[in-house]
């Protein structure tokens, strides 16, 4: 099963069929809003919209963990983040679009793990992402006429308000491509789930380090957004055919993530606790 996180622009599809919203709890919390599920090109897909159908969630506080163990209790097994992003980067213009593979996180008022006391585990963020679904995301947008560059490191900030010169600058020293709000912890739960995850970071602005560009401004991104989401759609209607040879094991193990991560033996985990994994790490708990 396709899952999707992404904005409002995306979900409004051409071709999705059996299309109806389902509300399903999570027992972390409540997830942004109810899932849009459906089939795609034969391929069964969920949408969940990160900030809610109004946009009414900030970054902060979105539930990351209700939405991961929301969309992993109905079976998603390739999960797409589609979001809105600055450029720290000359040659990564608004429109552009970039399959990133690594990540800085600076985030720090969020849960950002399923396993807390009574159950603890590390999983390896080496290498964040699935390469098969960047494989297959290529193939959707030489399909769809949607340009992607692969390959890019996506700073996560807290938000909500954007960054400082002073904060762009250093940013872009540490070799950072583009900066978003909303990738971390996504990135990290979905790992711990044994969801396979790729993110598409759309450009939309240059942050506030460009001498010839204005600032960044809400209006400014609205603007380029609708643009993005039309190609944003193209791309993940062609993600369902592009997947269609699924493998019955990740190449990259991201389905297999727990195998040797969980470190509290099983005499000393908290039984409540582990009631809550039972859809995340249901399959290494037995």
């Amino acid at each position: 099963m396709i899952g999707v996180l992404g904005g409002s622009g995306v979900y409004e599809l051409d071709g999705l069929d059996d299309a109806r919203w389902e509300k399903v709890d999570s027992p972390f919390g409540t997830p942004s809003d109810a899932i849009l599920r459906g089939r795609l090109a034969g391929v069964e897909y969920a949408f969940l919209p990160r900030h809610g159908r109004g946009h009414e969630i900030p970054p902060s506080a979105i539930d990351y963990r209700a939405n991961i163990d929301a969309l992993k209790r109905i079976g998603v097994t390739d999960l797409v983040s589609v979001s809105a992003c600055g450029s720290l980067r000359e040659g990564l213009a608004p429109g552009d679009f970039v399959l990133v593979d690594q990540f800085v996180d600076r985030t720090f008022a969020r849960e950002k793990s399923f396993f807390t006391t009574g159950c603890v585990a590390h999983v390896s963020m080496a290498d964040p992402v699935c390469s098969r679904l960047h494989d297959a995301l290529e193939k959707a947008g030489q399909a769809g006429g949607v340009r992607l560059r692969r390959g890019g490191t996506y700073l996560a900030m807290e938000g909500p308000q954007f960054s400082t010169r002073a904060e762009s600058e250093l940013y872009r020293s540490w070799g950072c491509d583009v900066i978003g709000m909303t990738n971390m912890p996504e990135a990290k739960l979905a790992r711990e789930a044994e969801i396979c995850y790729a993110s598409v970071a759309m450009v939309t602005d240059y942050d506030c380090w460009h001498p010839a560009e204005a600032a960044v401004q809400v209006a400014d991104i609205v603007a380029v957004l609708t643009d993005n989401a039309a190609r944003g759609r193209r791309l993940v209607a062609g993600l369902a055919k592009a997947l269609a040879q699924h493998p019955d094991a990740c190449p990259a193990g991201c389905d297999r993530a727990l195998e040797n991560a969980l470190i509290t033996p099983p005499e000393a985990r908290d039984p409540e606790l582990l009631a809550r994994l039972d859809a995340v790490a249901g399959r290494v708990l037995g």
